[in-house]
């Protein structure tokens, strides 16, 4: 059985009760011992497992004697932490690591995504989506619909008053595997130039003639939060890895930093993405006009 990771959430509920521990000077096997409780049950809470009842919470807190704005803030983020998110209504056709990937994303406040084979998810357009759900080897055709709207639905992230600001690598490869064939991909190239003037969203390409780059390991999602440590996210087609340990981190960093180098500068990558669009939607017109 697979483990399911913690909701961002249920994190930050955690850290801010070991947080309480430490404040009043106890430490999880103490509390265990004085409340009454298992170490495991105290383990769960100060991990970031989901489930947590509130009333625990409740207790826990005021055995450290945090109480005030405190108090509701952190009974207020227990409530938040077993509420289902939005993806949740997908059920099993969702797979584990994606459905804590998303509750991860939904409350982040910047988010760096590197591209290396295909366009990030929350940018592809219906077709587009469609077209690499249904290419999965694992995902089983009646599903794909499903994921298709499940994916589509993610693009509602940078509709919200308060949205994460969001950087995306593109490798030059990513913008040239034709996808479901030039219709489908001159379309998902003009959504992308539409997508890369809002405010929110920095869009830069990392150009094939540069050759080798930092980035050559593989796609990765850099997340960074208010109350948290940051996440790296890596995807593989029977797993996924939620990369926390500050070496990882700092490793990661360094490569959004040489890519922040060698990418195209904003303007250019999008002169160089308008280029592709128009070359592909010119050879589709030609096309028409020979058929």
């Amino acid at each position: 059985m697979t483990e399911q990771r913690p909701t961002v959430r249920a994190r930050e509920l955690g850290e801010a009760l070991r947080a309480a521990l430490e404040k009043a000077g106890v430490t999880g096997k103490e509390v265990a011992r004085e409340l009454q409780w298992s170490q495991s049950e105290v383990s769960r809470m100060l991990s970031g497992k989901r489930g947590v009842k509130e009333s625990d919470v409740a207790t826990l807190l005021g055995y450290c004697r945090i109480g005030g704005t405190e108090h509701k803030r952190l009974l207020k983020l227990c409530e938040e932490a077993n509420k289902p998110g939005w993806w949740q209504q997908y059920g099993s056709r969702l797979p584990t690591q994606l459905r804590t990937y998303l509750d991860h994303e939904d409350k982040a406040v910047a988010i760096h995504d590197f591209a290396a084979n295909i366009i990030p998810g929350s940018l592809q357009t219906s077709d587009y989506a469609r077209e690499v759900i249904a290419h999965t080897a694992n995902v089983p055709p009646v599903e794909v619909d499903q994921r298709t709207k499940a994916r589509i639905e993610r693009a509602a992230i940078f509709n919200r008053s308060r949205t994460a600001r969001f950087t995306f690598y593109l490798h030059e490869f990513v913008l040239r595997l034709p996808v479901g064939g030039q219709a489908v991909m001159s379309d998902q190239l003009h959504h992308l130039l539409r997508m890369s003037v809002r405010p929110s969203i920095t869009l830069r390409v990392v150009p094939a003639g540069i050759g080798a780059h930092a980035g050559a390991a593989g796609a990765f999602v850099f997340m960074e939060f208010a109350e948290i440590k940051p996440v790296v996210y890596l995807e593989a087609e029977t797993s996924a890895l939620f990369l926390e340990e500050q070496e990882e981190i700092r490793a990661y960093r360094r490569v959004l930093a040489s890519l922040a180098e060698t990418a195209l500068p904003e303007a250019q990558s999008r002169d160089l993405v308008s280029s592709l669009a128009t070359e592909l939607y010119l050879d589709r017109e030609e096309s028409d006009e020979h058929d």
